[in-house]
């Protein structure tokens, strides 16, 4: 099971929310999250094995006498996919955000967040589902309990605020290219080789992606610009596999624009001499 955030008392928060999905009590206060961007608006690529640290900005406006201490009182931005009765996944911050107050009422406070969400797609992505359009949500909880070995008590107040904004999260790709025989006389026949693969968080590993279509393209020994040769469709375990006529010498590459669910890739530039 995976590891919950935002300390050990508003994990049991989340726990909660995920199960009962609770309405906001009379106790909750209003909070009114706006302005949710999620790492910068762009797609929120993740591998096999490295932890995406994912930038989260908001505006936050509470009221005056509310204080959010990071003890007891938690309030935050959260991602989740599904909906908030039935939580499907959710991604948070393991660190508290940063608030600074912009404005202020007689009743109100208003504040410039910035927070940070590990994505870590060994402990928090688990399925090919998980490469989709996720949600941003306003999270507020107020955990409150006495512990001791004679008497143990608690009390907790979980409000959720959905639809807040989205973030796309894909699978990353590797794309390779191999071109030979190398070297070539000229107009002879060139073999451009190449796989295209993309991360599978079930198995921690890269997988063929087969029947994407893959752009070959050349750039001539000396130029900085890559044109575009021909587009093929990547077979069985993502193999790539074309032929071309020698002309000059100079660098093959195959390039992938991506799906949805995955991220665009490029390979390195394979160098072959024509003779």
């Amino acid at each position: 099971m995976r590891k919950l955030a935002i300390g050990a008392a508003l994990s049991g928060a989340l726990a909660l929310a995920g199960i009962a999905a609770p309405a906001a009590s009379a106790a909750t206060p209003n909070l009114v999250f706006s302005d949710v961007t999620v790492n910068k608006g762009k797609a929120i690529v993740v591998g096999t094995t490295k932890t995406v640290s994912v930038p989260v900005t908001y505006t936050m406006t509470r009221p005056a006498d509310l204080v959010i201490d990071n003890k007891k009182t938690f309030a935050a931005v959260m991602l989740y996919r599904g909906t908030l009765r039935t939580l499907d996944n959710e991604l948070d911050p393991e660190v508290m955000p940063t608030c600074t107050t912009t404005a202020t009422t007689d009743t109100t406070v208003t504040e410039s967040c910035t927070e940070t969400i590990p994505v870590d797609p060994g402990d928090y992505l688990y399925e090919a589902a998980d490469a989709t359009t996720w949600k941003a949500g306003g999270l507020y909880a107020h955990i409150d309990g006495t512990l001791s070995d004679d008497f143990l008590s608690s009390e907790s107040d979980v409000a959720i605020w959905g639809n807040l904004g989205t973030a796309k999260v894909q699978r990353a790709a590797k794309l390779t290219a191999d071109a030979s025989p190398e070297p070539v006389a000229k107009g002879r026949t060139i073999t451009v080789k190449g796989k295209l693969t993309r991360a599978d968080w079930d198995s921690s590993s890269y997988k063929g992606y087969s029947g994407q279509k893959a752009v070959l393209q050349f750039r001539t020994e000396g130029s900085k610009t890559y044109t575009n040769v021909k587009a093929i469709t990547s077979g069985t375990g993502g193999a790539l596999s074309t032929t071309v006529k020698a002309s000059k010498s100079g660098y093959y590459r195959y390039v992938f624009a991506g799906t949805t669910t995955t991220a665009a890739a490029t390979a390195t530039g394979d160098y072959i001499q024509v003779k």
